[in-house]
């Protein structure tokens, strides 16, 4: 049975074999009688004819195709879907012949070559749109494909021309069509990607001469690592840019600030107002610390949330703003204890003269009154010895005023001190032990002898006081030249020689606050009755008076030194003499540990080292010392400590650091003298020491000597 949809065509085509007389050759559907399948057939054969030539019958065969017309239909289908495909998709598509003329393209493939579609099928091959840099490649590649189509597929990046001679870019796929000479190449567009490409590569180009060249260390941070640095950032951290890769935002930051910046950053995640920029210290490569103000935004890079950093080093501007702050407070001290001065001196002087009224008044009436009349004369005696004793303060007053009248002489300290011991034994008691240590060869100095008496008098006084029971107090004298670098800590100093005297006790010492209230007229201390307050404001007088300096050194439980600093006095010739003689400054190449807890002194005598040729490691206490020389990649061959420090003192600091380098020199500084530091074990043989103050001379020389053993 013929299948209803193929009747009208066959009978159709059965009538033109009829008429055209021509062989029956047609493919029809049939449906099956007994299952009512359609089924193919391809139906062969000859019409028969009689004399009068009609047809009388059809002999032929007819063959079942229903398989092969199943599996045309299959690629059909197939080949529709591919023309689609090859048709609308995104990706421009070509078909290649063997001798590389294109028999195929798309539409995405005119589009991005800008050529009409009859310029290119049959006409074009398809190098002929390459970049003349990349053909070579482009037909190896193709040569490649087609002797190994069984590789697996190569995508790789070509340059290639449009009509218009724009440059393009795309990744480039060439596949062997199977059973065939003809090849199927693929081109992802990709011009646009590498146009954002070339703009970033010159912003990111352009962000790193900026960021190279800014004073600024500049860097970014992603995730738990740098990811970039310039130039400044390493100088002002002494890591290598490599190095930086390899380390965490913490490990920077000194301790004591870290929590800080996480409390920083946890306000600014909360939404709560943060400074833009916060300082903080830093500790470098070498264990320096350093001032840092940062600035950081949150950004996108590499499609990341990243930090952008920018950091400058404010180490200078904040030890600036410090030694001017102390400066100033030094100043302000000075200006008020004059104010004070010239408050004291006239009412001193006015209180004077009364007072020699009131004496004179009181000893006409004592002439006058009989010593046996009771109790008027006893009255009139009270009142004179109120009166002189007010007459010793006032004294006291206007020495501290600088308006004592003095008489200078030419002295020598020594034998003027010697000339005292008897007295100030007497004065101090049997319980504490007088150690007098004087310097040969000190230098003259021109002060009026009773001002020498008033200032040793008050110091052990002082001192004698603040021993509790049995004790130790030392008096001693040396040379001492004072140059720039102690008037960078000293407001109003004059550089210059002196002769130095100090006198030093192990009593109970005094804290920061006291020290600062030492010099002032009646500020005292000791309890009521005991004491009036112008022992040590008539010692700052008496050495103002003289153009000297005074300098206190006291640690709580620590004892306390005083030390006076005198000019020199110089004849004519002695100071021709001076004008001539230099001597070259001592140098040195060697690495020093240097520890001290006053930050002013640790700056300044880390630049004087540094100025002498030695590489200066700086800790400001001596955990921090510890820790920096455990960390030292090279040698360490002195340490230069403070004695009296927190934590530990200067002798349990060496022995710890000579576990780690067992040949460490060790030079010892104090403003305490020799003596008096003794106790805390530092004066061992062959264990120097140095005595704050001291000049750049003296300590070059004693580092040479610590260093040598010469």
């Amino acid at each position: 049975m013929i299948y209803p949809d193929s009747r009208a065509e066959l009978s159709e085509y059965h009538l033109q074999v009829e008429k055209e007389k021509k062989r029956f050759d047609y493919e029809y559907k049939i449906v099956r009688s007994n299952t009512g399948e359609v089924r193919w057939v391809h139906g062969l054969g000859e019409l028969e004819y009689d004399n009068q030539m009609n047809p009388v019958r059809m002999i032929g065969t007819i063959q079942d195709i229903t398989d092969r017309k199943r599996t045309e239909e299959s690629l059909r289908e197939s080949e529709e879907a591919y023309r689609a495909i090859f048709e609308h998709t995104g990706t421009a598509m070509i078909l290649i012949e063997e001798d590389m003329t294109i028999s195929m393209a798309n539409g995405q493939f005119v589009a991005n070559t800008g050529y009409p579609i009859n310029e290119i099928i049959g006409q074009m091959k398809w190098t002929d749109f390459a970049h003349p840099d990349d053909l070579r490649r482009m037909v190896e590649q193709h040569k490649l494909r087609r002797k190994t189509p069984e590789a697996a597929l190569t995508v790789y990046e070509i340059r290639y021309l449009s009509k218009t001679g724009e440059l393009r870019y795309a990744f480039l796929n060439i596949q062997l069509v199977h059973g065939t000479k003809r090849s199927v190449a693929s081109l992802i567009d990709i011009t646009r990607r590498r146009e954002a490409e070339k703009k970033l590569k010159a912003s990111e180009e352009k962000f790193r001469s900026l960021a190279e060249s800014s004073p600024l260390a500049i860097m970014l941070h992603q995730g738990d690592q740098w990811i970039y640095a310039n130039q400044a950032a390493t100088e002002i951290s002494g890591f290598s840019e490599e190095e930086l890769y390899t380390m965490h935002f913490w490990d920077f930051i000194h301790p004591d600030y870290r929590e800080l910046i996480k409390q920083t950053g946890r306000n600014r995640q909360e939404g709560k107002e943060v400074p833009r920029a916060y300082e903080f210290i830093i500790i470098t490569k070498n264990g320096d610390e350093k001032w840092v103000s940062l600035t950081g935004n949150r950004i996108q890079y590499d499609d990341k949330p990243t930090a952008l950093i920018a950091v400058i080093d404010i180490t200078e501007q904040k030890k600036a703003a410090e030694d001017k702050a102390r400066l100033e407070a030094q100043l302000q001290q000075a200006q008020k204890m004059e104010s004070v001065g010239r408050l004291a001196g006239g009412v001193a002087h006015d209180f004077n003269n009364m007072l020699g009224v009131i004496l004179g008044h009181t000893e006409l009436a004592l002439m006058q009154v009989d010593p046996l009349q009771q109790p008027l004369h006893n009255n009139l005696e009270e009142i004179r010895k109120a009166a002189n004793r007010s007459a010793d303060l006032t004294r006291q007053l206007l020495a501290f005023a600088r308006k004592q009248t003095i008489s200078p002489k030419i002295l020598n300290l020594n034998e003027t001190v010697t000339g005292m011991l008897k007295m100030l034994r007497r004065l101090i008691g049997e319980d504490i032990h007088l150690n007098w240590q004087p310097e040969e060869n000190v230098w003259p100095v021109k002060m009026d002898p009773s001002q020498i008496d008033q200032i040793l008098v008050n110091l052990c006084v002082n001192a004698r006081d603040a021993i509790s029971g049995v004790g130790k107090m030392t008096i001693e004298t040396g040379n001492i030249v004072l140059d720039e670098s102690y008037g960078a800590t000293h407001a109003g100093f004059i550089p210059g020689e002196y002769v130095r005297i100090s006198v030093s006790d192990d009593g109970c010492g005094m804290d920061r606050e006291t020290m600062s209230h030492i010099f002032e007229p009646f500020f005292t201390t000791k309890g009521v009755n005991k004491g009036t307050g112008l022992g040590l404001a008539t010692v700052y007088g008496a050495v103002k008076q003289n153009n000297g300096y005074i300098n206190v050194y006291s640690e709580p439980d620590q004892g306390s030194t005083f030390t006076i600093c005198l000019p020199r006095h110089m004849g004519k010739d002695e100071q021709l003499r001076r004008k001539g003689a230099t001597e070259a400054p001592i140098r040195g190449q060697e690495t020093i540990l240097l520890v001290e807890d006053e930050p002013a002194i640790l700056e300044v005598t880390k630049m004087i080292l540094e100025m002498q040729g030695y590489t200066v490691l700086t800790a400001s206490t001596p955990g921090e010392a510890i820790d920096l020389a455990r960390k030292h990649a090279g040698a360490i061959h002195l340490l230069l400590t403070d004695v009296v420090m927190p934590e530990m003192n200067g002798r349990d600091l060496a022995r710890n650091l000579l576990s780690l380098y067992p040949d460490l020199k060790r030079l010892f500084m104090s403003g305490y003298t020799a003596n008096v530091i003794a106790h805390h074990g530092v004066l061992d043989e062959g264990v120097h020491f140095i005595q704050k103050p001291f000049s750049t001379k003296d300590l070059a020389a004693k580092i040479r000597e610590a260093l040598t053993g010469e």
